[in-house]
């Protein structure tokens, strides 16, 4: 009697268990938004019910007591993209430079030439993301390209914040060019800095860092490779933004929730950050020539969806509890036009759906208009992350192979 009301007891628990969590996804999900102009819709809120899933469920079991929401994030995230042999034509180590785990992807084809190189550091919102989650991107890049890659595991926060994971890329980045030709028959003049999101944050930051301290023999990256990258804190209601604001695979919202995470974890302070209460009114005049929305092609900003926007007040204490995140070597978009008009040929690649759109074409535009020698690509039915989906069997999307297909391309010209 006692075991069998025990049973139902659990039961009972179990069935309310996932009624919550089932009710909670849902919830969650309907807040979503999958633009029309996106190819195999379906598949996309497909893997974002899956995303908002575990998303609850580490939720769930941090408010229990049980783990860390992050922590969990991550176990599945490495367990889930366990690296498979290396492919044909690829000899992959794993290693340490600068204190900084790294994995070399090399060509083992026979080369008349020092090879080219890439530094590539991954996305995830300074939060999330690893070496073995890009193993696929960094995979087909070393071998399409013929480039001997270094993909870099920096530190993430909430454990380390800013500057760590730009310390981490430097570092490894110093110790590659110094061993470039003599451990990797790579020609250190012919090195590439890329990184996807917030990897493409740290690309644009670290060649920013290195112009600043360029002396003797330190070279100059090749150039960059900036894949929908996030360039700047100062103003979260331009028209992607705003057009883009709950579209998966990254909302206006959890932007902030990074961007914060990755200043000090600070989330009192989100809210005031959306609305735009965290910059003084003399440092958003100065940055309104860089971006304001006038700046963006008529087809991003004349839309019916964009709502005009009421400057708010500004919060003294918040910009003081932010204001390392306005720094040029956080937002990179934000640098003074003598330091921008020394970068490196940059690609550039958006995305049509995502928030961090217009960031990349102000970016683009700023430095076009410093004579730096600029290739934009965009891609009409993209969204933030597509990259990682350029070959992942039934999650495939086109918009991903297509993307990695212009990266590839231009790696080649280099």
């Amino acid at each position: 009697m006692e075991i069998g009301s025990l049973f139902f007891g659990f039961a009972a628990l179990a069935a309310v268990f996932c009624l919550l969590f089932i009710g909670l996804v849902c919830s969650e999900a309907t807040k979503a938004t999958i633009p029309p102009g996106i190819a195999n819709r379906t598949k996309l809120l497909v893997l974002h019910c899956g995303l908002v899933g575990m998303d609850v469920g580490c939720q769930i079991l941090e408010r229990l007591g049980l783990c860390s929401q992050i922590g969990l994030i991550r176990w599945w995230t490495e367990y889930s993209s366990r690296t498979p042999p290396a492919p044909p034509g690829l000899r992959i180590k794993d290693m340490t430079f600068g204190g900084v785990p790294v994995r070399v992807y090399e060509p083992t084809a026979a080369s008349d030439q020092k090879r080219r190189g890439m530094m590539y550091f991954h996305g995830g919102g300074w939060v999330l993301g690893n070496i073995d989650m890009y193993d696929d991107v960094c995979n087909h890049i070393a071998k399409e390209c013929d480039t001997t890659v270094v993909s870099v595991g920096y530190r993430l926060a909430p454990e380390h914040r800013f500057p760590a994971h730009l310390d981490d890329c430097e570092a490894a980045t110093l110790h590659f060019l110094s061993v470039a030709e003599t451990e990797f028959g790579v020609d250190p003049n012919r090195v590439l800095l890329g990184g996807d999101s917030a990897g493409g944050n740290l690309t644009a930051a670290l060649s920013q860092r290195l112009t600043g301290k360029r002396a003797g023999d330190l070279t100059s990256p090749l150039a960059l490779v900036l894949i929908y990258p996030a360039l700047q804190m100062a103003d979260f209601s331009l028209p992607s933004y705003q057009q883009n604001q709950s579209v998966p695979l990254l909302s206006r919202e959890k932007t902030v929730y990074y961007v914060l995470q990755y200043v000090n974890g600070d989330m009192s302070v989100c809210q005031d950050v959306l609305a735009g209460r965290h910059v003084p009114a003399k440092l958003k005049l100065h940055y309104s020539k860089w971006l304001d929305p006038a700046n963006l092609p008529p087809e991003f900003r004349d839309r019916s969806d964009r709502k005009p926007m009421v400057t708010p007040a500004h919060n003294d204490e918040v910009y003081h509890i932010i204001k390392d995140g306005l720094q040029p070597e956080f937002s990179p978009l934000l640098a003074e036009d003598d330091v921008l008009r020394l970068n490196p040929p940059t690609f550039i690649l958006t995305c049509e759906y995502d928030v961090l759109r217009d960031d990349g074409i102000l970016f683009q535009k700023r430095l076009k208009d410093l004579g730096v020698n600029v290739t934009w690509h965009h891609v009409p039915d993209g969204f933030h992350g597509v990259i990682s989906f350029f070959n992942s069997s039934w999650m495939s999307f086109s918009a991903g192979r297509r993307a990695m297909d212009h990266i590839v391309s231009y790696i080649k010209t280099l």
